[in-house]
């Protein structure tokens, strides 16, 4: 996942948010699109044109028509990972990535249905599947990344690999999201889904405890 500028990725300027917006209509356009026709049978030109750009713009911000399925925000990652980096240091390492993760997923109800398209899109495509599941790998790894380096306290300059409970952390808030997601996405009229996500969280770092009969 790039980190392009992680402050510049995180912050608010006009021109970055415009490029986000436009970014988000491209991959929007694109997983709709998809959703509909198949992924094979959908054209640059088409996603273009539903997200009201011109396909010069559309490679201005993706490399190939299949990067657009891929991942839906692309920045987020960077975000996480400077978000885990900046947390206060009085945070244990998971209640960082927990605030880190919700700040990312404070929308999530409202995009719940593109969500949704956009697994189908993958699950329906290999290829797709394939490149997704990598890239869910390549932001797992760059958050245990961010993790190891909150733990040295180095400020991201350290060069040593993240090592295991960064990794295993990473992991598992992982597990968290997507069990947070497949539980609200069942019981979506009980409760709402940042509720689900902190109650996971909860769970995580009073150490899994089984819930009394």
């Amino acid at each position: 996942m790039q980190l392009m500028s992680e402050k510049g990725a995180a912050g608010g300027g006009l021109r970055e948010r415009k490029k986000r917006a436009t970014r988000a209509a491209l991959t929007e356009a694109a997983v709709r699109l998809a959703a509909e026709h198949g992924a094979e049978k959908v054209t640059v030109e088409a996603i273009s044109a539903a997200a009201g750009v011109s396909v010069r713009t559309f490679f201005n911000y993706f490399d190939s028509r299949d990067d657009a399925f891929v991942v839906i925000d692309a920045d987020a990652g960077a975000r996480m990972r400077r978000a885990v980096l900046d947390a206060p240091a009085d945070l244990s390492p998971l209640a960082a990535l927990c605030e880190a993760m919700a700040a990312e997923l404070a929308e999530a109800e409202q995009q719940h249905e593109l969500w949704r398209l956009h697994a189908e899109v993958l699950h329906a495509s290999p290829h797709l599947l394939a490149r997704g599941v990598g890239a869910h790998m390549a932001a797992e790894a760059d958050l245990a990344d961010a993790i190891a380096l909150r733990l040295r306290g180095d400020g991201g300059t350290g060069g040593e690999g993240p090592g295991l409970y960064p990794r295993l952390l990473a992991a598992v808030a992982g597990a968290a999201v997507r069990t947070s997601m497949d539980h609200w996405s069942a019981h979506q009229e009980e409760a709402a889904f940042l509720d689900v996500f902190h109650e996971v969280f909860t769970l995580l770092a009073a150490g899994l405890p089984a819930p009394s009969a």
